[in-house]
């Protein structure tokens, strides 16, 4: 990683492999006073919502298992409530002595939670916090700080593009998820202020359920219909909302005239911001998540209890979760090197022959 690119929010917190141990190290596979061979399962949410779960937190959560010489068990619900709570299941007879989750929504993964702590498996949130849930610790980035970025973003996007008293269209991400809140309080608290002082107009605003990007498309031509085609930023809550979006704009002509937002850095949302369709994008490096993540999950497998320095409050089970919370980056196209020489993507992915001369004139070598 480059140093300066990507540092913890809290300034107690010096490196995830600094984190300090509570707890005995037993040494070896065993977790420690149990006797039960250390085995650590992985469930992800889906594949189609953002190319990040399969393409950067599978990688690199199974390099660092690998590292650690530990059996770890990744499987993916592909966005069924069903599937995520089978898996759960079939984890937990398997013998994982930890289960990490991102849940598809707080209910699934309470249940998830609750029935893997009654089985005296150790748990850990990551990515998303389960409101009233049990895991011992959460690890994420600092998802307000993620949106007030977006909400930045779209300002200095609508202020280069000298647009007067412009009307802004949300696509906020999915009910269900409560990163999709903390984001959403994040932008509000940049472009509320100027709704209510009537310098901006907020033309519309829709969750997408689900994260799902055929429906955002629909939902957001629905907006531009409504508007009369009066809308003259988007606030995109991912990179995969944003491409739905700039696919309608596209279909209007109205394609980098229109300035989207985004977040995950996806080599598609990369790509976009190279050929100027969108504004920016939020990059959370990965793997500094999955290292916090795994060095976690790794301590409680050997038994140990690792001290990270900081909470978060759930709202709904009132409870302080121990947390890792990362701070995240806005990316425009000068910076689109940035991700790239950080090893998040590689030039290939974003580089291909439409997008070589772009390239190049962003300073990617």
């Amino acid at each position: 990683m480059r140093k300066g690119l990507l540092t913890f929010a809290t300034v107690g917190l010096l490196a995830t492999g600094s984190l300090a141990a509570c707890g005995d190290d037993s040494g070896g596979n065993d977790q420690a006073g149990s006797g039960q061979t250390a085995k650590i399962g992985v469930i992800l949410p889906d594949s189609k919502s953002s190319a990040r779960w399969e393409g950067a937190d599978r990688k690199f959560l199974e390099e660092a298992f690998k590292a650690a010489d530990v059996q770890y068990d990744i499987q993916n619900a592909q966005g069924d409530k069903t599937q995520f709570q089978t898996i759960a299941d079939q984890m937990i007879t398997s013998g994982v002595t930890v289960l990490m989750i991102v849940n598809l929504d707080s209910g699934t993964g309470k249940a998830v939670l609750d029935k893997a702590k009654s089985q005296g498996v150790a748990t850990i949130d990551y990515d998303r916090l389960t409101l009233g849930g049990s895991a011992e610790y959460y690890v994420s980035f600092d998802n307000v700080a993620v949106g007030k970025l977006q909400g930045e973003g779209l300002v200095k996007c609508l202020t280069d593009k000298n647009v007067k008293s412009p009307a802004v269209a949300y696509l906020n991400g999915s009910p269900t998820d409560n990163n999709a809140t903390l984001f959403k309080s994040g932008y509000d608290s940049v472009l509320k202020p100027k709704f209510d002082s009537k310098e901006y107009t907020k033309a519309a605003d829709d969750a997408v359920p689900d994260w799902d990007n055929a429906q955002a498309a629909t939902i957001f031509e629905q907006q531009l219909t409504k508007t009369g085609g009066k809308i003259d930023g988007v606030l995109a809550a991912n990179d995969g909302l944003g491409n739905a979006a700039i696919s309608i704009l596209k279909k209007n002509k109205l394609n980098g005239r229109v300035p989207v937002t985004g977040q995950d850095a996806t080599p598609e949302g990369l790509q976009n911001i190279l050929a100027g369709d969108q504004c920016m994008t939020v990059y959370k490096a990965v793997k500094e998540e999955a290292k916090a993540a795994s060095d976690l999950a790794i301590g409680l497998a050997k038994g140990e209890r690792k001290e990270t320095g900081q909470t978060v409050k759930d709202p709904e089970g009132g409870r302080d979760v121990p947390s890792v919370l990362l701070t995240p980056k806005a990316i425009y196209k000068e910076t689109v090197k940035d991700v790239i020489a950080d090893g998040y993507v590689t030039k290939d992915e974003v580089c291909t022959e439409a997008y070589a001369k772009l390239c190049t004139d962003a300073g990617i070598s």
